[in-house]
């Protein structure tokens, strides 16, 4: 008896190659021409850019009166260890301070609703400067990384972990944060400022 042939599975219909010559020219892929690297070329390596206020980690724009970026949370937390944002934050700098609120984080307080009413009647304090936002959107910690990173004249107030994180990533951007009931400050130089504890 003779063999049958069974069917194959899964088996694909063969097709002509792009590069084939029975093809016409202009539907014919071409043929890249590999360039041998010549070892004795000059590498070239993208070097990102650092502003010029920077010396080595030392940012030499900071100084007093200090444009302190507040976030959300900094404000709540605040309240909630009954601290005066702008007089303790002089007592944590010992100099003047101008606590700075953009308007995303003024229209993340203001969707929180009644019960953060204290945090955005603090919020809508006259000694607090209002920065305004051109980006699409109000996600909070998104314009604040991109704030200091184009400006490095800001110390930034959080207490969110995620977004300490991020901003550590970015050389020259002190983080003030609530510990022990009182504002401490991270990476701020030794010259300024209160004593770390």
């Amino acid at each position: 008896m003779g063999k049958r042939k069974t069917k194959k599975f899964a088996s694909m219909k063969r097709m002509i190659s792009l590069k084939d010559q029975r093809i016409k020219e202009k539907d014919r892929t071409k043929v890249q021409e590999t360039k041998k690297k010549d070892p004795s070329e000059i590498k070239e390596k993208e070097v990102p850019k650092y502003p010029s206020c920077l010396f080595f980690q030392y940012n030499t724009q900071l100084g007093p009166p200090y444009h302190i970026l507040v976030d959300t949370n900094f404000i709540n937390f605040s309240i909630k260890a009954k601290l005066d944002i702008v007089q303790s934050m002089m007592d944590c700098l010992y100099a003047k301070c101008i606590p700075c609120i953009t308007d995303c984080v003024m229209a993340e307080i203001e969707k929180l609703g009644m019960k953060y009413r204290v945090a955005l009647r603090i919020a809508k304090d006259p000694r607090f400067e209002r920065l305004p936002c051109t980006h699409k959107g109000t996600y909070a910690d998104d314009c604040l990384v991109q704030r200091v990173t184009q400006h490095k004249c800001y110390i930034l107030a959080t207490v969110d972990r995620d977004l300490k994180r991020r901003i550590r990533k970015i050389p020259g951007v002190p983080i003030m944060y609530i510990s022990n009931h009182r504002f401490n400050i991270e990476r701020m130089p030794d010259d300024y400022g209160a004593p770390r504890f």
